[in-house]
């Protein structure tokens, strides 16, 4: 086993906590970039947007979509105390300026009132949602009309998956869905213009859809 994949093991990518899981956020940061930077190409928030990270782990996420609305106001959502302290420390001068908040909190339970962000996100995290039909549904009440959601993986399940990535799916019991069954999800959620965009010579998916 590489030390890469025991830290990942010691520090659990479900709900990371300890010194294992810091490092390990620190380098999903970098390593989650890429994808991250190809998928949110798909938003064109107002500058003025109010926006979500739903599972912000290190915190990288919501730097970027800051950049993309300079005069909104981002939230930060997980259920680990340790990513919220993470992504906390990560972007302490937005939090401290008040244009930034983080708190711990499920998916399963958003807590804010219905249509409260126009653009919402989760990069890497829909794999650990606890009943991802149900989650989806919460997503969908706090997205305001004409709003915009944007589920980010580096893997769906389809024929040709790497074996490490094959590996990963049992190890941690991650929900990998297909395009088809994602889209039956997102529809059935109540999203409309429902759009799956993929990354040739990727396992990469953008799933957008919209309120």
């Amino acid at each position: 086993m590489s030390d890469q994949q025991s830290i990942t093991r010691a520090g659990n990518p479900a709900k990371p906590h300890g010194e294992a899981g810091a490092e390990m956020l620190a380098r999903m940061n970098e390593s989650h970039a890429p994808v991250t930077a190809w998928a949110l190409s798909h938003a064109h928030p107002a500058p003025d947007a109010a926006v979500l990270d739903i599972g912000c782990g290190g915190g990288a996420t919501l730097r970027r979509l800051a950049e993309l609305v300079p005069q909104g106001t981002l939230v930060g959502l997980d259920y680990s105390p340790l990513s919220v302290a993470e992504t906390r420390y990560y972007n302490r001068d937005l939090v401290t300026a008040g244009v930034m908040q983080v708190m711990e909190s499920s998916v399963e339970d958003i807590p804010f009132a219905p249509a409260s962000f126009d653009l919402i996100t989760t990069v890497e995290s829909f794999y650990f949602w606890p009943a991802p039909q149900d989650n989806l549904r919460e997503v969908r009440r706090v997205l305001r009309p004409g709003g915009t959601f944007l589920l980010v993986a580096d893997i769906y399940d389809k024929p040709g998956l790497p074996e490490q990535a094959l590996r990963n799916i049992e190890e941690y019991k991650l929900f990998n869905p297909s395009l088809l069954r994602l889209g039956g999800m997102l529809h059935r959620a109540g999203f409309r213009n429902i759009v799956l965009h993929t990354q040739p010579g990727t396992d990469w998916i953008c799933a957008e859809a919209h309120a």
